[in-house]
């Protein structure tokens, strides 16, 4: 079973990609990730490691804060 998280992060990092008008072989290019990598994030099918996701978001043009700043809203911390 996928995780929701996972789904997530990939369907914001497709949602930013296409915002930008490039392709998954240019954002893998600009984050130095290979190509199918980057596809299998946006499918939700990898459990991306923090250091590529900080190469995906600044190859998107964001900090790690604001690409995760949608997720901030919506979740919530149980103790």
């Amino acid at each position: 079973m996928r995780s929701n998280l996972r789904r997530d992060v990939g369907a914001r990092v497709r949602l930013l990609r296409r915002e930008l008008g490039i392709s998954q072989e240019e954002l893998a290019a600009r984050a130095d990730l290979h190509r199918n990598f980057v596809g299998s994030i946006e499918r939700g099918e990898r459990n991306i490691g923090l250091d590529s996701l900080a190469r995906l978001a600044a190859a998107l043009g964001l900090s790690l804060a604001e690409f995760f700043s949608p997720f901030t809203r919506s979740m919530h911390v149980r103790r």
